[in-house]
C-alpha cells in the first residue's frame, strides 16, 4: 500500500487525483494540502478522518510515501523541495517549473536519494505524441508546434509543448525557422532553437497539441486531444509506484513507459 498526499487537492486536477487514489486498491490517501484552507470546517465536510488536511507547509506532518502535486507554477517548486527534504517522493504534474528549478530538484534528489517524477503531461496520448514527434523529426526537420488549452491556464507555452520541442531538438540538428517579416509582432509564435511554438487559450478546450512537419512535397501532422482531466490519471497511476522507489528525479513520463 502506497501512502499518498495530494497537494492542491481543491483544484480541478487535485479533485481528480483524490478520486483516483481513493479508487485504487494499491494507494491510500493519508493527507491533502491546500494553502489557506479552513481545515477544521473541511474536515467535517466528508473527508475521511484518517486523511489529514493541511493549510500550510509548516503544518505538514505525514507518513506519506508519495506527494502528488497539481498546484500552480509559483508553488510547485517549493512544494517539491519540501517533499524531498522530508523524505516524500514527489510526482509533479504542475507545468511552468523552470530548467534551473529542475536542476535544483535533481541535485537535491541525488543528495538525499529521494527521487520522484516530474512530467509536463500525464496523458498517455500526449507522451506518445512526444515520442512519435521525436522519431519523425529525424527525417522531417521542418516542424512547428501548436498547443491549445483552456483559458485558465497560466503558463504559455505549455510544459508539454516545450518538452516536445526539446525532444525534437535533440535529434533534428540546428535549423533556423524560416525568415519572416512580422507585420504583427509575435504572430509567428515563440522560438525554441528554431522550432516555432504557438499557444492558444480558449474556453471549451482542455489540453490539445499538434506537431506539424513539412518537407518537399509532403506533410505530416501528429495530434493528441485530452477532452477530460480524468484522462491524465492513467499516467499518474503509472507514476506513483515508480516514484515511490525512485532514488533520483525522473523527468518525463516516457522514461518509465
Amino acid at each position: 500500500m502506497i501512502k499518498v498526499l495530494v497537494a492542491g487537492f481543491m483544484g480541478s486536477m487535485g479533485q481528480k487525483t483524490v478520486q483516483m487514489v481513493n479508487k485504487n486498491d494499491d494507494f491510500e490517501l493519508v493527507g491533502a494540502y491546500n494553502p489557506g484552507i479552513d481545515t477544521v470546517h473541511l474536515q467535517g465536510m466528508g473527508m475521511d478522518d484518517h486523511v489529514k488536511l493541511f493549510a500550510s507547509l509548516d503544518e505538514i506532518k505525514t507518513d506519506a510515501d508519495v506527494w502528488i502535486d497539481f498546484t500552480v507554477p509559483g508553488a510547485a517548486f517549493e512544494n517539491a523541495k519540501f517533499a524531498i527534504q522530508h523524505g516524500i517522493h514527489p510526482v509533479i504534474g504542475t507545468s511552468g517549473i523552470t530548467d534551473d528549478q529542475v536542476d535544483q530538484l535533481t541535485k537535491l534528489a541525488d543528495k538525499t536519494h529521494v527521487g520522484g517524477i516530474l512530467a509536463p503531461n500525464f496523458g498517455i496520448s500526449a507522451v506518445l505524441l512526444m515520442k512519435f514527434a521525436k522519431e519523425a523529426a529525424k527525417y522531417m526537420p521542418g516542424v512547428e508546434i501548436i498547443e491549445m488549452h483552456h483559458d485558465d491556464k497560466l503558463d504559455a507555452p505549455s510544459g508539454t509543448a516545450l518538452a516536445t520541442a526539446k525532444m525534437i531538438d535533440e535529434v533534428r540538428g540546428k535549423k533556423a525557422a524560416p525568415a519572416t517579416e512580422e507585420t504583427l509582432k509575435g504572430v509567428r509564435g515563440g522560438d525554441y532553437d528554431g522550432i516555432k511554438i504557438h499557444s492558444v487559450r480558449l474556453p471549451g478546450y482542455v489540453a490539445h497539441e499538434q506537431v506539424l512537419f513539412g518537407s518537399k512535397g509532403e506533410a505530416l501532422t501528429i495530434r493528441q486531444d485530452s477532452f477530460d482531466r480524468g484522462s491524465f490519471m492513467s499516467g499518474v497511476q503509472l507514476a506513483v509506484p515508480a516514484a515511490a522507489k525512485a532514488d533520483k528525479l525522473i523527468v518525463g513520463l516516457e522514461n518509465i513507459m
